[in-house]
């Protein structure tokens, strides 16, 4: 079950939620295994509280996030505190936006539901970031979850 908001009166952030057979720690291990679900060149550990690392696509996309919330089986936080997109107005957009994965258990299932805090629909970048995120989350991060196999792409 993939479920998306995008109503901007009851929730203006972009958010999106999955429903996997694994526990609540596997889908946990997963997200802070970044480099296994989200393409580009990844710098930095991404699985302990305090935590840095950036992410780059080729000239379009930079942020540098810090863990800043770990609760195992139940909650990763990321505050991003820097970033250029270069495709859009004001490549700054992401900079002070929070990453929060959201992990429950519901009748034996694991729920994930992530939401990028800030990412609003007043931004440029709403559109394109929003389908990119529906990707990563919805199809990389759900398979590695329920698989347990890195989803790879060609990092250029």
């Amino acid at each position: 079950m993939i479920h998306q908001e995008r109503n901007a009166m009851e929730n203006p952030d972009f958010t999106t939620a999955f429903v996997v057979d694994q526990t609540p720690m596997e889908a946990y291990n997963a997200i802070n295994n970044v480099r296994a679900w989200w393409s580009g060149q990844i710098e930095g550990d991404t699985d302990k509280l305090g935590d840095e690392f950036t992410y780059r696509y080729k000239t379009f996309h930079y942020s540098k996030h810090k863990l800043t919330e770990l609760v195992p089986g139940k909650k990763v936080v990321w505050l991003i505190t820097d970033s250029r997109l270069n495709f859009v107005g004001n490549p700054t957009e992401w900079t002070g936006t929070k990453i929060i994965f959201d992990i429950t258990e519901k009748d034996g299932k694991t729920q994930v539901r992530f939401t990028h805090h800030g990412l609003v629909p007043q931004y440029q970048c709403f559109n394109d970031c929003s389908n990119a995120w529906s990707g990563y989350i919805n199809d990389s991060l759900r398979e590695l979850i329920m698989t347990g196999i890195p989803q790879s792409w060609p990092v250029e």
